[in-house]
């Protein structure tokens, strides 16, 4: 069996759906841009690159070196990403762009990247990690949602180009998770409340709790979803909005 390639590796949703994943016996690479992914890997005991996902030549190097270690590539999971805080009227076209290419604009680039070997294996898949933002508004971080937003009409695309050969395509939307990302967001009296608010459960969720949805994406039991995208929110969207 060959492995999957989980960018933003090195730690958040990244590294649980890595762990995930290895959990089911399933082999794994972790990529990341931050010095960290080589200790995360070193944990795990699995291969890694230290790379810009939005470097072209880099991850072709990469997916080489990932497919002879693995003995191939069965599955990608996109997870590497960034937010700003910058509202319409304070945006830079720099920010704009820094954003868009991690999130977005890497996607089908790193798909096309090592679709031969997709292609090659069986019961390849994709998992690309959205967010409720791409559902929903949210004012202050307008280039987040577009490329969240964006990333699910890719993974609709893909999918509808790649079924026909056995390839599926899917995103899973987080809600309020607890990862590095978010964790500025934490600080203060109230904004842990704020989250754990938001949601039914009363509580933020963790990031093996997406990685888990992950790992069901790329198993043989979702072996007839495809195109689609899968909340793991605690149920904030569907009573928020």
């Amino acid at each position: 069996m060959s492995g999957v390639i989980v960018t933003g590796g090195a730690s958040g949703i990244g590294l649980a759906s890595a762990e995930a994943l290895l959990a089911e016996g399933r082999k794994v690479c972790l990529w990341d841009l931050q010095p960290l992914v080589a200790a995360s890997a070193e944990r795990l005991g699995v291969p890694y690159s230290q790379l810009d996902v939005t470097d072209e030549a880099a991850v072709a190097e990469a997916v080489d070196a990932a497919a002879a270690a693995m003995d191939g590539i069965d599955g990608l999971v996109h997870a590497a990403g960034v937010v700003r805080v910058e509202p319409v009227g304070m945006l830079t076209a720099e920010l704009w762009d820094a954003v868009l290419d991690v999130n977005l604009r890497a996607y089908p680039l790193l798909a096309q990247a090592m679709l031969t070997h997709l292609r090659a294996a069986e019961g390849a898949a994709i998992v690309g990690i959205s967010s409720i933002e791409g559902l929903v508004g949210n004012g202050a971080i307008p280039a987040y949602c577009a490329s969240k937003g964006g990333l699910l009409a890719v993974t609709r695309s893909m999918a509808h180009q790649f079924g026909p050969e056995g390839i599926r395509v899917n995103a899973v939307c987080p809600g309020f998770i607890e990862t590095p990302m978010l964790a500025p967001a934490l600080q203060g009296p109230s904004g842990r409340q704020m989250f754990e608010n938001a949601s039914p459960l009363g509580r933020m969720g963790q990031p093996i709790e997406i990685g888990n949805a992950v790992a069901f994406l790329l198993s043989p039991k979702a072996s007839f979803i495809t195109g689609t995208h899968l909340v793991v929110d605690g149920g904030n969207i569907s009573v928020n909005h």
